[in-house]
This record gives C-alpha cells, structure tokens and sequence, in this order.
C-alpha cells in the first residue's frame, strides 16, 4: 500500500469528484426516500471494496446467504489488494463502492478524509438496530477514533484477534516438562523457557519465541506509540514495563532473537521452539506442527487483567451510494447471530457478545480439534487502542509502532538498552509528527 502522503494527496484530488457524486444531502435524502418506495427488491448492483479480505474468503463466509437473502442484488467485487487496488485508487478510476470495509489505522485517510463517511445512526434509527449486541468495545472505539458529534460510521465484523501462548507438546515431553496451564505468570513462564532452552546433539532448542508485532501493538494497557495528546512517546513506564518483560527471554543463552522480526514470528513454526507469543487467529498457519496446543497469555505485573487485541474491520456505506437502505440491510445480514456463529465454529471471533458464539470456537476448524480454546479469552479483552486527540497531528499507526518494534529489536540483541531504545523510538515519533504538520503547512 502506497504511503499516506500519496493516499492523502489523491485524496485530496477526488474531494470534487465524490461531492459531485453525492450531491446535496438534503434533497438526496428526499429523493431516497422516494427511490426507497418505488424500488423494493428491484434488481440493482451493490459494489463491495473489502480491504484484507480476498474474494475467496467473502465467497466462503458470506455470498451464498446474501444471495439466498437478496437475490435481487448483483455484488460486484472491487479488488482491494495491492498498491493499485487501494480505496483512493480505485475510486480515481470511476469505482465508488456501496459498501466499504475499513480498519481503524485506515479509516481517516481512505474513507473520511476522502469524503465518503456516511453516518450510520439514520439506518440504525430507521431499522430499529440494535447495537447493544455487539461487544461494547468495538463500537466505543471506533466512534472515540472517529466521531465529532455522536457519528457512527460502522460496525464491527469478525474477525478480531486476541493473544495465546503456543506450546510444542513434543518439545514438552521431550524434556520431561509439564505442560502449560491457563493463567499462569510471565514469571512461570520465564521459569519454564529458562529450563527448555537447551542444545542437544548440535541442535539448538530455543524455551521462548514472540510475534513482536503483536506485542507492541496488542498490550494489554491499550498503549499506543504516540500520545494521543502530546508528540510524544505515550507512557514510557508503560513501554518500559513492556520491553523489560520480554526482552529478559532473550538474555536466556541460546535463546536468542531472530536477526529479523519476521524472522522471529515465523521460527515457532520450524519446530524448535518451546513457547511462542502470538495472536489467536485461523490465518495463522500451524499445520507443519503436528502436535501443539495453547495456553492464556499472561499478564504483565500490575497491569490490566486484560487480553490485548487488534481490533475488527468495520462495514461502512459510502456517502456517494444510490442504495443506502439495501447496503444497510446487506450489513445487517452479514452480522447476523448465523452468520456469526458460522463464523466462530470456523475459528473466527464473533464481535458480538453474546456468549454462546464463544463457546463454539473453532468447533468445525481441524485445526482447532482437542485444542484448548478456552485460553482465548480466559481475561476480558481490552479495550481498542488510545486513538489520537482531536486537534492533534495523527500520524500512520504502522509506521508509529514501526519504531516501537526496531526499538525493541535493538533492545532484543543487545544492541542498546531498553532506555536508549526507547528514547530512539520517541525521538522518531516526534520527527515523524512534524514531517506530517509541514505537509499541512
């Protein structure tokens, strides 16, 4: 995906083009109403730009019900993948979706910047939705992320991810190990690395492994990199706490880092580690191991008793569709109660609350068969990340935990130490801020 300078220039460029298409809002509201009436399930065609799902996964999850529900509708699949399929790409090239899926990173510089945002409340209102079904969470967080005045730009769809620990049973009882148990400390858990870490017969068995992107971006304080109301490092005893937890692993002799994070978050699958630090998530590829299971991801001393997460993708509507009503009634279906519980049997967490959707995680993945799915959320989640105050300079949240991530990398190795790591890593926010204030300028 091109930079957000780009995104945000094209942006720029399209602001005329989308305004255009959406007219004025009060005498389309008029004629809505009136197209509403005169055009019940009349054949129409709703175009769909869903980023991070690929076709194949919409077809597999959704299609075949949308189509038994509305087979007056034609979806169009819009490309998402790729630098050229991006939202800002694709509506430079005459393509304005009906339906959008956005992430909360994304969703000021490729949908409200861009002059899409389409409140969400008049259909809630008008179809009597109710949002209390969803985990409260999801809807708090993106409306602190994204609301002015009450707006509510989308809902929440599965899937969302929480933090385990993967065990290597054979490794386990290789070393005569008893195996991990839910709600175990960062210090039991330090303890049994320590005594798995070892080398046998020129093999280098490694007691602890981590996904260090998802344990910056996944804490369980909610921590962003930047503050949401100073360009600064947010909560550097916060941050200090963290990289003092993990990096100890890695002063384990022969437990060493991979020289690269990806590196690091891929060597767990290659059999020689014991424990590995990860998201919960049916993407993630464990069949190579034959013999794995999970435990609860512990909790940092003194901090919240929750479970870190990356929050959901969110359905919206653009401003610009001829067919709110329809794209309206197509999200609700695809957040229905059967559709979600479809979606957790197949490993997916529900963002509704309802607890029954937990209970059948994973039950018709292979995967997931004689796993202990209890692990996944054996803590409440936490809360989606601070979000940037309003008024204050945001910048790209990748590229901000980007410096978090090489800060521990460096802090890792051995490199530097944890405090002049972390004051690098504030030292690049701050520069990244102001390199985003002159291009306002």
């Amino acid at each position: 995906m091109r930079n957000l300078l780009y995104a945000g220039t094209l942006s720029v460029s399209l602001v005329a083009l989308l305004t255009a298409c959406s007219g004025s809002d009060h005498s389309r509201n008029k004629s809505n109403a009136v197209e509403s009436a005169n055009t019940e399930n009349k054949p129409i065609e709703l175009k769909l730009h869903f980023y991070g799902v690929t076709e194949a996964e919409f077809n597999d999850r959704f299609r075949d019900a949308l189509q038994r529900k509305f087979p007056h509708i034609t979806f169009i699949w819009l490309p998402s993948s790729g630098a050229q399929n991006t939202l800002p790409e694709t509506i430079a090239r005459g393509e304005v979706p009906d339906i959008v899926r956005n992430i909360a990173s994304t969703v000021h510089s490729s949908y409200l910047n861009m002059g899409l945002g389409y409140d969400l409340n008049e259909m809630v209102k008008k179809y009597k939705y109710d949002l209390s079904r969803f985990n409260p969470i999801f809807i708090k967080g993106l409306m602190d992320l994204t609301s002015q005045n009450g707006e509510l730009y989308g809902l929440p769809v599965s899937p969302f991810f929480s933090r385990v620990l993967y065990y290597n049973k054979d490794l386990f009882d290789k070393f005569g190990q008893p195996y991990l148990k839910d709600g175990m400390t960062w210090e039991e858990i330090y303890e049994v690395a320590q005594k798995l870490t070892r080398v046998e017969n020129g093999v280098v068995y490694r007691g602890f492994s981590a996904n260090i992107t998802t344990l910056i971006a996944y804490n369980e304080y909610s921590a962003p990199a930047l503050h949401p109301e100073k360009d600064e490092l947010y909560g550097y005893d916060i941050w200090k706490k963290i990289f003092d937890n993990y990096t100890r692993f890695y002063k384990i002799p022969n437990n060493s880092v991979g020289k690269t994070i990806n590196e690091e978050a891929a060597v767990f699958q290659k059999g020689s580690v014991a424990i590995h630090s990860d998201i919960f998530s049916p993407y993630l590829n464990l069949g190579m191991l034959p013999n794995w299971d999970m435990a609860s991801i512990p909790i940092i001393e003194g901090a919240p008793k929750k479970i870190g997460i990356f929050s959901p993708g969110y359905l919206m509507i653009t401003k610009q569709s001829k067919h709110k009503d329809e794209a309206f009634k197509v999200i609700m279906e695809m957040l229905n109660d059967e559709v979600q519980l479809k979606d957790a049997r197949n490993g997916f967490l529900p963002t509704v609350s309802n607890k029954e959707h937990m209970k059948v995680l994973g039950q018709d993945n292979d995967l997931y068969k004689g796993k202990n799915m209890k692990s996944v959320d054996y803590y409440e989640f936490a809360s989606v990340r601070l979000p940037r105050a309003r008024g204050m300079t945001p910048i790209d949240t990748s590229t901000a935990d980007s410096f978090l991530r090489n800060a521990f990398l460096s802090a890792a190795n051995g490199q530097q130490d944890v405090n002049t790591s972390l004051r690098n890593a504030d030292e690049l926010l701050r520069k990244e801020v102001e390199k985003e204030k002159s291009k306002m300028k």
